[in-house]
């Protein structure tokens, strides 16, 4: 099944899924677990805490881990000379390091997907396990497996960035007497000259200078043109998602 990633104001993001089980049954739909792993910084610590060693040496071996995405502990004691240094002379460095390896990336906690929602023909534990926590009902199959299974997943995210709009927009009618309202005209020439003019820093999906120097050349004059332009430069890939609001 598609993955489906649709938006709502933070704050009435619980409103949304109390919707959806509302209309298609409580036991039809479940949030989604989420697992919290031990990372190659995390787990030093909680190796070197289990083993008693005192803080302050377990700190100086965490600290000399690189700040980096995916960073691992075989790829710290790559780049960081000092820290293989330690790794071989000191017995335990040694010790601390060659345990975190056997638990580097196994699951540490357990806690609820920020976003996913999965909604199922049948109720949801016809199809996985359940567990409750902090009072909702979460199905115990990760996102991916719950996607190989065929099963509806939906992402209702919640974003301050239209929380702040809808603020924006309470401020304007209390201040200035005005209804902004944004869906009322879809149409005007001046919206669409931003885009073509490169006027687009701070619209997301659109502010990045290769996206901008795309738009200029591609001109767009209506929001159908939007909607093929960052389909087209922002493909879905590696599990992102193309939209725009």
């Amino acid at each position: 099944m598609p993955d489906f990633d649709v938006d709502f104001c933070y704050e009435r993001r619980g409103e949304v899924i109390e919707y959806v089980a509302r209309k298609y049954g409580a036991d039809h739909v479940s949030q989604i677990i989420t697992f919290g792993t031990m990372s190659a910084k995390s787990v030093i610590r909680d190796v070197g805490r289990v083993l008693d060693v005192p803080y302050n040496e377990v700190d100086k071996i965490a600290k000399m881990i690189p700040f980096e995405i995916h960073m691992t502990l075989d790829k710290a004691l790559e780049q960081n000379r000092e820290l293989k240094d330690l790794y071989e002379t000191d017995e335990t460095t040694r010790r601390i390091i060659d345990l975190a390896r056997g638990l580097e990336g196994m699951p540490r906690n357990a806690s609820t997907h920020a976003c996913g929602v999965v909604i199922t023909k049948d109720p949801v534990d016809t199809y996985v396990p359940l567990y409750v926590n902090d009072g909702n009902v979460v199905a115990e199959y990760t996102m991916t497996l719950l996607e190989q299974l065929g099963l509806l997943k939906m992402d209702f995210l919640g974003l301050r960035t239209l929380t702040v709009i809808e603020d924006c927009k309470k401020l304007v009618k209390q201040n200035r007497g005005i209804d902004v309202e944004f869906d009322s005209e879809m149409n005007d020439p001046e919206v669409y000259k931003l885009w073509q003019e490169g006027k687009t820093y701070g619209i997301f999906q659109f502010e990045s200078a290769g996206m901008t120097s795309f738009m200029k050349e591609l001109k767009p004059d209506c929001l159908e043109d939007l909607i093929a332009g960052v389909s087209l430069y922002r493909p879905r890939t590696n599990g992102s998602n193309s939209k725009i609001y």
